[in-house]
């Protein structure tokens, strides 16, 4: 391990820099050998295995984990024509297989629904077999174009899509927001980023589906990210892939389907926006590890004595908490310091012979950096405070940064300054026509991240067009 640590560059001096130093300086990925790919390092991974975690929990009641093959043969992929189309500039094709080429081309998984689809119309016979609920942690394979940036953007990335299939168009309804809300909880109270929810614009809505509803979180940089989406798919796939089932009354109708899903770029939002210029800041209820234990001593008698009361603390931490003990002897303590803020940790313990004497431990925060003192006895109240204390305030700031960024508009030369300086979303009451968005598009340089769901226009006129306002919409650059 290099003894440079430390980031070199500012987050507010150059983001994008910034952003990409603090993913390889703490260690959460690195770049792989096939252009456009990342390696996710162990403590990258940690952090997604503690996010599949957390979802499995929400969901397991209903849904089943299952996983289905990396390779889907172009006729399966082509059945449905707008999927399709909207997924063709961007899937990988396995030709050969060894030395001998393929008599049907197979597309690498840039998404699941048509190849599961295939086998509903074999798994759903009568109403009795509904709902159907499956989910799969799997990778992805899209050959992006436009440059790659880690987590945010790659060629192959990972993913949880959940599919389900309903009896109507209601219960399909329900299990778009169920999941929704969902990811609502696992983003802000778990990774404590607020989010904007809403529906898709027919220009962003997913290919394929009835509907698209979104989660949309503000970058400091401000640009918007995608954090989620939910998808009712209505009976589109049902009637392609003869998805069909037994009415209790003896028909025969098609299913209504839902699909729904998150990435790994939940990672880079969490890099983004809690990150400071010492490295990553993470929420205590997503980090692999909540509490650092450091211990401090000058010679072999005060290291035997230090040690063995931080394995102590150590014992008494672990039942309720992540805690590591950081005893490797060929560093310094300093070191660790500035170690364990670059990996983000949120609570840290320091412990040497002064403080055995008194009895005492010294907790630091990795959020404000602030150091307290505590009594030995009081430390499991006082771990369990403290971490709540940083959970919250990190979710609190983040807010306020949102609200601070949301903006309504006067007029199209205002709209456009705000987007070409990227100061956030930008509100505005909207006609919500196809037109009028590539229009927004092209002229003003952004894109509809979400239509609300309570906000209605109040009697004004496009802001674009000065067609009638349909919609109040949140527009915004968007990675």
């Amino acid at each position: 391990m290099s003894e440079e640590l430390g980031i070199t560059v500012k987050k507010e001096e150059n983001f994008s820099e910034w952003y990409t130093e603090v993913i390889l300086k703490a260690e959460l990925a690195d770049y792989a050998p096939t252009k456009g790919c990342m390696i996710i390092k162990p403590f990258g991974y940690a952090i997604w295995e503690k996010i599949q975690e957390i979802f499995n929990k929400m969901i397991k009641d209903e849904v089943k984990n299952v996983y289905f093959p990396l390779l889907i043969p172009e006729r399966i992929l082509k059945k449905e024509a707008e999927h399709f189309e909207g997924f063709t500039p961007e899937v990988a094709w396995v030709t050969e297989g060894g030395k001998k080429k393929l008599e049907e081309r197979l597309a690498i998984r840039p998404t699941s629904e048509t190849i599961m689809y295939e086998y509903f119309s074999k798994w759903i016979d009568s109403w009795r077999d509904l709902p159907l609920r499956i989910n799969q942690w799997c990778n992805i394979v899209r050959w992006e174009t436009k440059s790659t940036k880690l987590f945010l953007r790659t060629r192959e990335f990972l993913w949880q899509e959940g599919h389900t299939a309903h009896s109507t168009k209601e219960e399909a309804d329900k299990e778009v927001m169920k999941r929704l809300l969902q990811y609502k909880e696992l983003i802000e109270k778990y990774l404590a980023i607020p989010v904007l929810i809403g529906k898709k614009s027919e220009g962003e809505k997913f290919a394929g589906a009835l509907y698209t509803t979104t989660l949309e979180a503000l970058m400091p940089d401000g640009r918007a990210l995608q954090m989620g989406t939910s998808h009712n798919l209505g009976q589109n796939f049902a009637k392609v892939f003869d998805i069909q089932f037994w009415t209790k009354e003896h028909k025969r109708e098609y299913v209504w389907q839902t699909s729904w899903g998150i990435t790994t770029r939940l990672i880079g939002a969490l890099v983004m926006v809690h990150g400071d210029d010492k490295g990553l800041v993470l929420p205590p209820k997503i980090s692999p590890i909540q509490v650092v234990i450091i211990p401090i001593y000058y010679n072999e008698n005060e290291k035997r004595k230090v040690l063995e009361k931080a394995k102590e603390i150590k014992e008494k931490l672990k039942e309720k908490f992540e805690v590591e003990l950081d005893d490797r002897d060929q560093y310094t303590p300093g070191f660790k310091f500035n170690y364990w803020e670059l990996k983000g940790i949120p609570l840290r313990i320091e412990i040497g012979p002064k403080d055995l004497k008194e009895k005492t431990l010294v907790l630091a925060r990795r959020d404000t950096l602030e150091k307290i003192k505590i009594k030995e006895n009081e430390l499991i109240e006082k771990v369990k405070e403290l971490l709540e204390d940083v959970q919250e305030s990190l979710f609190k700031k983040a807010k306020k940064f949102l609200e601070e960024r949301i903006f309504e508009v006067k007029d199209c030369e205002e709209f456009k300054k705000r987007i070409e300086n990227r100061e956030g979303f930008v509100k505005i009451e909207w006609c919500s026509s196809l037109e009028c968005e590539e229009k927004i598009k092209e002229e003003i340089g952004a894109t509809c991240r979400l239509i609300s769901f309570d906000e209605k226009p109040k009697g004004k006129k496009c802001l674009v067009c000065g067609k009638e306002a349909k919609v109040v919409a949140y527009f915004a650059k968007a990675y």
